[in-house]
């Protein structure tokens, strides 16, 4: 396996890369043809998807031969192959465009998000924006970072913490941004501040590690959803747990109802906001 420094730049590296040649060039420029439903009509997938995906995979597999790869539209096209994967070890975990519905729209909430899945946490996790050319990225237990793409230097990397005044007991929840999905806060939403809505949890997580947003709530948990996501939240300081108070697992089937907050004292006072039948 690559040294950690070096499996970081070659996941950031491949991002961009494959960002710049596939992506972008289809931003705002799809077909006919290049969009179908999947589940339904907002669940989407292009040709960007598809083709960023099988771009990837293989670059993450040299990177760690042995591992498998769990892609978001892999397992769309044969769901039954997501237990087996998922029992592997190591695993990489990939969204090739968090945000679909966003991109196909022209919008610019949209992300490609990586985890590395180990003996069933996730010890890496990469966000890359492909319109800025930014990525955050996290290892577990080490801290969380946001890497600047520089045209003429080597990237720099920024260190990212949550911000003191929104992590402090009793802070008041009418001062914090919430992005809240899952129904069982359907009551609440009038406790904050702000009630956002991203359409891409990528973009949610992000906001979370830079203390622009405070809140997520979340029902359905698929991995590259949220693996890298509620990683990337926690390096920079935050607190996330299933409703149930369990830590979230990423390759654990059927879990439901993942709740961020910036401190465990928050997380349990918005948690208390639940309503017990959505």
């Amino acid at each position: 396996m690559a040294g950690t420094a070096t499996l970081v730049s070659a996941v950031c590296a491949a991002l961009t890369e494959i960002a710049q040649g596939i992506i972008l060039p289809r931003y705002r420029q799809l077909g006919e043809g290049d969009v179908r439903a999947k589940t339904s009509a907002t669940d989407l997938v292009t040709i960007a998807d598809e083709e960023s995906e099988r771009a990837l995979a293989p670059r993450l597999m040299a990177l760690l031969p042995g591992a498998k790869v769990v892609g978001e539209e892999a397992i769309a096209a044969d769901p039954s192959a997501l237990p087996g994967l998922l029992s592997h070890d190591p695993v990489w975990i990939v969204d090739p465009i968090d945000g679909t519905l966003n991109f196909v729209h022209g919008r610019d909430t949209f992300a490609s998000v990586v985890a590395l899945v180990s003996q069933g946490e996730t010890v890496l996790g990469w966000i890359h924006d492909p319109l800025t050319g930014r990525t955050v990225w996290a290892e577990k237990g080490k801290g969380c970072w946001r890497r600047p793409l520089k045209a003429v230097s080597a990237p720099s990397d920024t260190r990212l913490r949550l911000p003191g005044d929104v992590t402090r007991p009793g802070v008041d929840l009418k001062s914090l941004n919430a992005a809240l999905y899952d129904k069982k806060f359907a009551g609440a939403k009038g406790a904050f501040a702000r009630n956002a809505n991203q359409g891409s949890a990528a973009h949610d997580y992000w906001a979370l590690a830079e203390g622009r947003l405070h809140i997520s709530g979340y029902k359905n948990l698929k991995p590259w959803d949220h693996a890298a996501g509620v990683l990337i939240h926690a390096e920079a300081g935050g607190y996330g747990r299933l409703l149930s108070g369990a830590p979230y697992n990423p390759v654990v089937a059927g879990q439901t109802g993942i709740l961020s907050a910036p401190s465990p004292d928050i997380w349990q006072r918005v948690a208390a906001l639940t309503q017990p039948n959505p």
